[in-house]
């Protein structure tokens, strides 16, 4: 990636600049059997259209707090960079009634109500479905970003020095960010064309790293995998080979 790259927006920038074609994430979800591949092209126009409905409909702007209360999943990378892309600091499992909006998945609507600001709801279904019927209070993401534009420009360019993340305890500027990821990208002797494998819950630092930001500050990709516990061994070392893994992340603890 370019050295003048200072938060995970300007890393996805010049990911699409080098090679939109080839692959960024590719999401498996073991419990339900969902399979989703999203080359680097794919998944930055999820971003922009998620950062314009970020910017626009819900007129977040830079510095706002949004309580991300997603599970590991491709549609919560979107969001983390789409947050990256308007300068709102993405507060992983963070306090919605401290923020002043909330993106939620099935599971945790009900705490978050608890936010007084705007609330978007995501369904999580298989190819970014919608809810059957959308939940009271909530804007439903899969009803409301297929319109959204394909580019996106910030209303004020993002400052990087300004908080981009809080995950786990710990707040990071975008810039800080960028940093963390190319360390750890080293340290995992990543770079151009690796494929990380991760099944750890996007719930700190660690499964952040490895389950987005190493790969894309190294100019590679993540195989990002939810309920991977419920693989055994020999079906682990089929995923590996046939999504031609070069790099895992440590298994998460079992419970």
């Amino acid at each position: 990636m370019n050295a003048t790259d200072h938060t995970p927006a300007d890393l996805l920038r010049s990911a699409l600049a080098a090679d939109p074609a080839r692959p960024l994430v590719t999401f498996y979800d073991d419990a339900t059997g969902e399979r989703v591949e999203l080359s680097v092209a794919t998944f930055a126009n999820w971003v922009a259209k998620t950062a314009n409905l970020l910017q626009g409909e819900l007129a977040a702007a830079p510095g706002d707090r949004l309580a991300l209360l997603l599970p590991t999943h491709w549609q919560t990378a979107v969001w983390l960079l789409a947050c990256s892309s308007v300068g709102v600091v993405a507060e992983v499992g963070g306090d919605p009634a401290a923020a002043d909006l909330v993106v939620s998945g099935p599971d945790t609507l009900e705490e978050a109500r608890a936010c007084s600001g705007e609330r978007v709801a995501l369904a999580l279904r298989p190819l970014g479905g919608r809810f059957p019927q959308p939940p009271e209070g909530f804007i439903d993401y899969a009803v409301e970003v297929p319109g959204q534009g394909d580019r996106f420009a910030p209303y004020a360019p993002v400052d990087p020095h300004e908080a981009a993340l809080a995950v786990g305890g710990l707040e990071l500027t975008g810039a800080e960010l960028v940093e963390r990821a190319r360390a750890d990208a080293a340290g995992q002797g990543l770079g151009p064309g690796s494929r990380v494998l991760s099944g750890l819950p996007y719930d700190t630092w660690e499964g952040l790293s490895y389950g987005l930001y190493a790969p894309l500050a190294a100019g590679g990709s993540v195989v990002l995998c939810r309920h991977l516990d419920r693989l055994d061994e020999g079906r682990l070392a089929e995923r590996r080979a046939s999504e031609r893994v070069t790099a895992t992340a440590p298994q998460p603890p079992t419970p």
